[in-house]
């Protein structure tokens, strides 16, 4: 559940198709009943949209990003230097453009736990900065913080003043117990749609134990705000979408587990870069690396390691020329229709260059 501080409406998205041009629409109705994650969604400034029209395909998009073996950013390459295998069988790539013009979703995800504390205030303003350099008028980006709960505090817009009123909102919140959501204390009034200590999607996996863990009544809902931000704000995006995790990696009382968290992303097509951050200054001090790690490398981003408060700018500059340096590749499968995960290998053929790419999505039945 994504906490929104309106709590008032309910709302639909109709429809979103961001490129060549059109923009996000969508259809808000008001009601008596209190939204489960979010709510009043912000109209975008501009009204050239229209009307949009979802149509299913079954290309596979993969971005990637390509360094040579002194790890600086190759830029220059076409189709015919990539290579991509699909559970083993290579695949012919139909679609290849280097994306620095696609439009861009991005997804701010600010851990404000106590543990962060020392960071906050660096990091708010290294975000604004990142922002106000990479967004375009084609370009989104809404902003999620997370600690005993998850909160939107700015949905999909490409205004900087709005998007920086929400990133200075955003305050630590370090004591008190996670809320017991049931029957007439749902937050606004009413009762929770979903089972459970703290509500979450019921297509929450088996594995998800409806409660707490005894040992961790406190919470930094880190895996459960990754699962919202792309089951929720991404899933139906189109183009790129990226989202930065902002925390030291520790999570304490999510209902989702890290797997499920990042299938989540994986399923979005979302990239996910990790700035770890922790009071001490110390990456994955406290055990967070390996998770963070996880989420990004297997999404097709990475972590960006910030060892002191002053680094935060340059990570994010990292973060800027990538996206700047991205390739676009998509392919039509050849493995079958088999539903479920499938491994994808991306290579560059003609140097001995890495390439950072997701290893894989899930394909849906036919």
């Amino acid at each position: 559940m994504i906490k929104d501080r309106s709590n008032r409406c309910f709302l639909v998205r109709v429809g979103v198709q961001r490129l060549f041009g059109v923009f996000l629409v969508g259809v808000v109705f008001c009601g008596n009943a209190v939204s489960y994650f979010l709510t009043q969604r912000k109209e975008i400034k501009s009204k050239s949209a229209a009307s949009t029209v979802r149509v299913e395909t079954k290309v596979v998009n993969i971005l990637a990003v390509v360094r040579d073996p002194k790890g600086n950013l190759v830029t220059d390459l076409d189709r015919d230097d990539f290579e991509i295998r699909e559970d083993g069988v290579r695949q012919e790539i139909r679609y290849f453009s280097r994306e620095t013009e696609t439009p861009l979703t991005i997804g701010l995800l600010i851990d404000t736990s106590g543990s962060v504390v020392n960071f906050l205030e660096v990091e708010k303003n290294q975000a604004k900065l990142f922002l106000s350099r990479v967004l375009r008028p084609t370009d989104l980006a809404f902003v999620i913080n997370f600690d005993l709960e998850v909160t939107l505090r700015q949905d999909f817009t490409n205004d900087m003043r709005d998007l920086s009123e929400a990133i200075d909102s955003v305050v630590i919140n370090a004591g008190g117990a996670v809320p017991v959501y049931g029957p007439g204390n749902y937050p606004g009034g009413g009762q929770s749609p979903f089972p459970g200590r703290y509500p979450v999607p019921s297509t929450r996996p088996s594995s998800i134990p409806p409660t707490f863990p005894n040992k961790s009544p406190a919470g930094t809902l880190l895996y459960d705000a990754v699962y919202l931000a792309a089951n929720e704000q991404l899933a139906d995006e189109v183009g790129r979408k990226v989202l930065i995790l902002l925390s030291d990696g520790q999570d304490q009382g999510s209902q989702t587990e890290l797997s499920f968290a990042i299938s989540s992303v994986q399923r979005a097509n979302t990239v996910i870069y990790a700035l770890p951050v922790s009071g001490q200054g110390v990456f994955g001090r406290m055990g967070g690396g390996s998770a963070l790690k996880r989420l990004s490398r297997h999404t097709g981003g990475r972590v960006i390691k910030v060892r002191k408060a002053r680094n935060m700018g340059d990570a994010f500059e990292e973060i800027a020329e990538e996206l700047r340096s991205q390739y676009s590749l998509g392919y039509t499968p050849t493995t079958g229709g088999r539903a479920g995960f499938r491994k994808v290998d991306v290579r560059v053929t003609s140097a001995k260059s890495k390439v950072q790419a997701r290893r894989g999505y899930y394909a849906s039945p036919h």
